[in-house]
């Protein structure tokens, strides 16, 4: 994937479909749209993903702990009930476990009154890896996409919206890309994009902010995850094994409007520490967090008294100009949300209809040929970016030359995970990072 080579088509072609937004939906639209030949729920969806996605994409078993007598009936029936709506796309039949066996499983879980759990197994997977690989299947199918490019304005033919003005935003260049069908997928800025059509378009979304927290793996060794699914605030915890460090979250704070870099407070941090450590039979310290970030949930507004009780469920939405919107949903249903937001336009469009095959098809999620060229050219190249972690200096050059990496941060924050699973890791490997990018011929 090439950006210049990218930009040039997008202002040069007309394309069938336009995709406003480049997170999940929109990445995964732009391979619905493509794969269907139109370029120039959960539970099930999980499944889809598993065997889309097998570099990426991974089975997970979770605990779900007792302490109170009611919690081990309640939290089985309603395991079981989970098992039930996944039919043939179940990942295997939830049990109960004794105490002695789930603390085998998870040797650090609390052990002072607890009375049994619930094991099931449940998807997991790396969710910016998962990007880049739509990216590149995108591309394979023959989309044309680019980064660091804002969509300013809608154009219009007639009363219908027939594209976009779009800046470039590294070389603040402005130019037009036409299309028959516009679709808006722009995540927590949907009501944004909503508003270049109808400055006067309601709210769809509320927005809820989480934070996540990572500390090493011998805060919580073993391969089965925590899952605590109410709280006593009626929020959901989970602690998962995630790149060999652990993750822990998440939190569910009401904000006011989207913004682009969301930041963990304080007492979001405390809130975190004090319930997981309720759990545990030794205490996580502060001290012991090697990153904290947040991100913000795009719900769709439906009237509930808390951001917590927000469906998170998706919306399909059309203008009367034809434009496209897709809001609320969530990662694990990004490819049916795209199905649907695709056959919106194509109808709304008056598109030849094409039959969705992104339930199938294979995605391209593994840059191993990639890598092993990069290390072919210079043989340090296969040298560790960093101490301690996996990644090598190849995965950078692979970052900037092959997916569409434009600084330093993208490496170290969205090709790797670095900068989510130890900060000051990420910043001791920055200048490293910086090298390579001149090697590549761009800029940090």
């Amino acid at each position: 994937m090439r950006r210049d080579a990218m930009l040039g088509r997008l202002s040069d072609e007309r394309f069938d479909v336009l995709v406003i937004g480049g997170g999940a939906t929109g990445l995964g639209c732009a391979v619905d749209a493509a794969s269907r030949g139109l370029v120039r729920e959960a539970l099930h969806e999980r499944t889809n993903l598993l065997r889309n996605a097998p570099a990426i994409a991974h089975e997970r078993a979770f605990l779900t702990p007792a302490y109170r007598w009611y919690e081990a009936p309640y939290y089985y029936t309603g395991l079981r009930l989970y098992d039930a709506l996944a039919g043939g796309s179940n990942l295997g039949r939830s049990r109960r476990l004794r105490a002695s066996q789930a603390t085998a499983r998870s040797p650090r879980l609390r052990r002072a009154g607890l009375r049994a759990a619930i094991e099931y197994r449940d998807g997991q997977f790396d969710d910016a890896r998962l990007a880049i690989a739509l990216a590149r299947t995108a591309a394979s199918h023959g989309a044309a996409l680019a980064n660091y490019a804002a969509a300013t304005a809608l154009l219009r033919e007639g009363s219908r919206v027939a594209g976009a003005r779009v800046r470039d935003e590294e070389r603040g260049a402005t130019f037009e890309v036409r299309a028959t069908a516009t679709i808006a997928a722009a995540g927590i800025f949907a009501d944004d994009v909503r508003r270049l059509d109808d400055p006067q378009a309601p709210a769809l979304l509320a927005h809820s902010r989480g934070t996540h927290l990572c500390v090493s793996r011998d805060a919580y060794p073993g391969e089965h995850a925590l899952l605590v699914p109410k709280t006593d605030d009626g929020r959901v915890l989970f602690v998962i094994p995630w790149h060999e460090h652990v993750l822990i979250g998440t939190t569910d704070v009401a904000v006011a409007r989207a913004e682009l870099n969301p930041q963990p407070t304080p007492e979001e941090i405390a809130y975190l520490l004090q319930t997981v450590n309720r759990y545990l039979e030794a205490p996580i310290e502060e001290s012991a967090i090697r990153a904290a970030w947040a991100g913000l949930r795009p719900l769709v507004e439906r009237g509930a008294r808390s951001t917590a009780r927000e469906s998170r469920e998706h919306l399909v939405a059309v203008s009367a100009s034809g434009l496209v919107t897709i809001a609320g949903g969530k990662w694990t249903t990004y490819r049916k949300m795209a199905q649907d937001a695709v056959d919106a336009a194509v109808a709304s469009a008056g598109l030849a209809p094409a039959p969705c095959v992104t339930a199938s098809l294979r995605l391209l999620d593994d840059p191993r040929d990639d890598l092993a060229a990069i290390v072919a050219e210079r043989a340090d190249l296969a040298e560790p970016l960093c101490p301690g972690f996996s990644y090598t200096k190849a995965d950078v050059v692979n970052g900037f030359r092959n997916e569409m990496a434009r600084t330093a941060q993208d490496v170290l924050a969205r090709r790797t995970r670095l900068a989510f699973l130890d900060r000051a890791a990420a910043e001791s490997a920055r200048a490293t990072v910086a090298e390579l990018a001149a090697y590549c011929g761009g800029r940090p």
